[in-house]
């Protein structure tokens, strides 16, 4: 299982979050507050992760701007469905529970890995994945959580905010 640490803990530097297995750091994450996109470093490999033209991308930052090896799209905002490429494996990424904000990817219609948190007052994204999904694939998917949640907590906020300003009339 994969799960996002604390940005600055396990070893990383501040502002890059540490993704870990059994407590050691297989990759780190410096993400963008103003923007989806974010650095990863895997192993040697360093990817480019960003937002454009409605798709999330994944691209290897030696690699031509404008290209992507992993891609996920939103199919369906109101069922929170999204569709992903990894390189060639396409997945399927369908809501667990609405309540915990967890999903499940599936390709050729099996199950290849979900996502969790770490539950407690501040929860930590988690991905659990079958063995043979790549290492890079799982931190993408890690990193879709991410942007996902931050999604879901800023369309919250909004519903919130326009209900107590709606209330006080």
């Amino acid at each position: 299982m994969l799960e996002v640490g604390r940005a600055g803990t396990a070893g990383t530097e501040k502002g890059v979050v540490p993704v870990l297995r059994d407590g050691a750091v297989v990759a780190a994450l410096r993400t963008s507050n103003w923007k989806e996109q974010a650095t990863a470093v895997v192993g040697v490999r360093q990817w480019l992760f960003s937002r454009r033209k409605g798709e999330l991308a994944g691209r290897w930052t030696v690699d031509p701007q404008g290209t992507a090896r992993l891609r996920a799209r939103q199919v369906s905002y109101w069922k929170g469905t999204w569709s992903a490429d990894l390189e060639g494996t396409q997945v399927e990424v369908a809501t667990l529970s609405y309540w915990k904000a967890t999903h499940r990817f599936l390709a050729g219609g099996q199950q290849v890995a979900h996502s969790g948190s770490t539950g407690g007052w501040s929860p930590l994204a988690t991905l659990t994945a079958a063995p043979e999904v790549p290492l890079d694939h799982q931190v993408f998917l890690l990193w879709l959580e991410l942007v996902v949640s931050r999604r879901n907590t800023a369309g919250l906020a909004v519903v919130t905010a326009g209900a107590g300003v709606g209330g006080m009339a």
